[in-house]
């Protein structure tokens, strides 16, 4: 039963894995200073990306430098593929004194294509940095283009293969295979994913006719081929040796063909279909390769393990990115851990734990009793308020009112919320410059210090003082919503925060001693209405995305650190954890009805028990103050800031199950799509867009909060917020553009 809920819910869904690949700034900086990254290792595999990386890299190098004599060397550029050759002719325009090292022949991946291989140039809007620029559409143009420029510019590469770049002092030691150390002020890291190619891991893959890359199909006409791989560059080269006359078999693990293009999935099923002709195709999926002989390839798939007559077998599986030079020269790896990351997320999490025991006003720690004693930050903040004296001090004035307000911590952390929120925000909107974005930041930051900040801390508070609430209408509202005690303001106008943030998020307008009938009408509005009818159209992310104050700051501070958040099957598994939770909340609810229902009964005590009555087990400890908080807050340098909104969230468990029939979606437009896989890995959610974009499927996972990361962050514009009918076609596409390629393409049609 459980197993069959989890595969409803979340189970159903792709759930690939990120690559791994260096932590690269997206102006291409490192963690090492000086040491910069271009091409398709910063994540996208496109000739107009890596021909601008490449350039803008070396400017960057200018820049730095400045103008001047300099002895020796100021930049090494690691690779002559086109990122690297662009940040060669970038340099020698800009009178850098460079080398360019490469450990193959120049533009080898551009060259090691298939003859004939079509060339994608796009996005066709964008206009490269530099002086290096492509128009050719076929791989042996495309070449020649490049080769006379290079040839123009007077660049020559030295042959050498890198092992790593290591700072000394102000300047790198390049470290080769072989011969001495090349110098220089500042590095250039253009290698690309060309590392090392996968490798089967069979018995015989040593042998000579394995290869991994095939340069023209015309030489194997009328041998028997196998070609593995399930990507555009195995179907094309199936395609082409059947074309050819070859005998071919393509084998590949998974179930389905999902990752090639259109046009490469119709040419591979127009000759698997041929009837006549010199060569033939057959498609083996969900088949892998036991062993490899030098007349035959062992094969294990539906029909069992079969031997496979052969002469030569293409392996086409990817290639594995140049890490351990990475790893050599400092430059951490993404979804790495290392000593250093362990101890700097110890350090975050004892921060978060301090934090949250003083705004909770707990004292288990001996090191809050310090702090007080001393008057050292934060417990001096009320006393550092009072000694600016003057208005500040003054009771008749509005500050007067904050007098209170400002010796309660949640008023300094909810600032302190406030100012990270629009910092980082605008900082955001700065990074992400789509319409999308800047509208959805607005809307987070506005409500986080509007209702959420203002309302209960000032405005409340001052229109109380001032008498607003001593009598009539206001004054019975006042009553029902914030009703009166016998410390602070003399009303509970930290309720308010129960106008915004719903139930079970924000629980203690719900679990009370006696009924809050308005509040419990507020809530069940929220909760049960307004969210599932916003779900239906617009999404979790209408609340999530747009309104909630954790959303808030994971999309604004996180935003930096989105990258982090694990994906894959395991991960997914652990999104049930968000269920419990939700399961608790509602066992809360039914037995403090009951409690109100019978007073005095075992269903208060129940209630009390795992509300807060089981010390650092009950409810307000470990999912309020543990995972709300420490965790929530004290993960978002190291597994992003959605972690709690992902896990845990009690009102994000309720709101995956409404999203199960909401309309929203995530379209994509497949055939533009290059399987960068840069839509999963800004995904804090750790959802497998890519997954759905290779089939053309709608992405209808539930834990989407509508960040617009996958969509802002697509090289090629392939997907758009929309609404789908129960047939998954598209009925409707968001007006409001999350796109940073239709972003640019809207605006240069307005300039035309």
């Amino acid at each position: 039963m459980l197993g069959r809920f989890y595969e409803w819910l979340h189970g159903r869904w792709p759930a690939g894995r990120v690559e791994r690949l260096p932590v690269v700034a997206e102006d291409g900086t490192t963690a090492v200073p000086g040491l910069l990254v271009a091409g398709d290792l910063k994540g996208v595999p496109l000739l107009k990306f890596a021909l601008d990386s490449g350039a803008r890299a070396a400017a960057r190098v200018a820049d730095e430098l400045g103008e001047g004599e300099r002895e020796g060397l100021d930049l090494a550029i690691l690779g002559a593929g086109v990122a690297g050759l662009a940040a060669a002719v970038e340099a020698k325009r800009r009178g850098l004194s460079f080398e360019v090292i490469e450990a193959a022949e120049p533009l080898s991946t551009l060259v090691n294509f298939p003859k004939g291989k079509p060339i994608f140039t796009y996005p066709t809007e964008l206009e490269p940095a530099g002086e290096l620029h492509v128009g050719a559409d076929v791989k042996e143009a495309l070449v020649a283009e490049l080769r006379e420029q290079v040839a123009a510019a007077g660049i020559e590469p030295r042959p050498g293969r890198a092992v790593a770049a290591r700072r000394r002092g102000g300047v790198f030691e390049v470290e080769l295979a072989r011969g001495a150390p090349v110098v220089a002020r500042r590095v250039i890291v253009a290698l690309g994913r060309s590392g090392n190619h996968r490798r089967l891991g069979v018995p015989g893959e040593e042998l000579d006719k394995v290869v991994n890359r095939l340069h023209d199909p015309a030489e194997f006409a009328g041998r028997r081929c196998l070609v593995v791989g399930g990507g555009d560059s195995a179907v094309e080269a199936a395609t082409a040796l059947a074309e050819a006359g070859a005998e071919v078999t393509l084998a590949y693990r998974g179930a389905e063909l999902s990752r090639p293009k259109p046009e490469n999935l119709e040419r591979l099923r127009a000759a698997e279909g041929r009837a006549e002709g010199p060569g033939t195709l057959e498609l083996r999926l969900e088949t892998r390769v036991e062993s490899i002989d030098a007349d035959t390839v062992r094969l294990d798939g539906p029909a069992g393990r079969q031997g496979l007559a052969n002469d030569v077998v293409f392996t086409l599986i990817g290639r594995e990115p140049p890490l351990d030079f990475f790893r050599r020269s400092g430059v951490p790896i993404r979804g790495e851990w290392r000593p250093a990351r362990v101890l700097s997320l110890v350090g975050a999490l004892l921060v978060a734990t301090f934090v949250y025991q003083w705004k909770k006003g707990g004292t288990w720690l001996p090191i809050h009793e310090a702090f007080a004693e001393r008057g050292w930050f934060p417990f001096q903040l009320p006393a550092a308020w009072e000694r600016l004296g003057g208005a500040f001090a003054n009771p008749a004035s509005l500050p007067g009112t904050l007098k209170v307000t400002i010796g309660e911590p949640g008023f300094w952390y909810s600032l302190a919320y406030c100012l990270a929120i629009l910092f980082f925000g605008w900082r955001r909107v700065q990074r992400r410059r789509t319409p999308y974005v800047r509208a959805q930041t607005i809307a987070l930051a506005a409500i986080q210090v509007v209702p959420l900040f203002l309302l209960p801390y000032v405005l409340l508070p001052w229109a109380g003082n001032n008498g607003w609430f001593d009598g009539g209408a206001l004054g019975a509202v006042a009553d029902e919503l914030f009703p009166r005690v016998g410390y602070g303001h003399g009303r509970e106008y930290w309720r308010a925060f129960g106008l915004v943030l719903a139930w079970p998020l924000f629980f203690w307008n719900v679990f009370t001693q006696q009924p809050m009938w308005g509040w419990l009408g507020i809530s069940f509005v929220q909760t049960f209405v307004l969210i599932p009818l916003a779900i239906r159209r617009w999404g979790k992310g209408a609340y999530c995305g747009w309104i909630c104050s954790c959303g808030a700051l994971a999309e604004t501070m996180g935003d930096a650190h989105r990258e982090k958040m694990p994906h894959g099957p395991g991960w997914n598994r652990l999104n049930m954890l968000g269920q419990f939770f939700l399961l608790l909340a509602f066992f809360l609810l039914a037995t403090r009805a009951l409690a109100w229902a019978f007073p005095g009964s075992v269903f208060g005590s129940a209630f009390d028990a795992v509300f807060h009555g089981l010390p650092a087990l009950n409810y307000v400890w470990f999912v309020d103050l543990l995972w709300a908080g420490i965790l929530g807050v004290g993960l978002y340098w190291h597994f992003s800031g959605r972690v709690w909104c992902r896990f845990a969230c009690p009102l994000a468990a309720l709101m995956h199950l409404y999203a199960r029939f909401s309309r929203f979606a995530i379209v994509a437009e497949k055939k533009k799509c290059i399987s960068c896989n840069v839509c999963t890995s800004v995904c804090h959610q750790g959802i497998d867009v890519m997954g759905f974009a290779n089939k053309g499927l709608p992405m209808q996972d539930p834990e989407c909060v509508r960040c617009s990361a996958c969509v802002q962050g697509c090289p090629t514009g392939v997907l758009q917020f929309g609404r789908v009918d129960g047939e998954g076609a598209v009925v409707a596409l968001d007006s409001l553009v999350a796109s940073a390629v239709r972003a640019r393409e809207s605006a240069g049609a307005k300039r035309a």
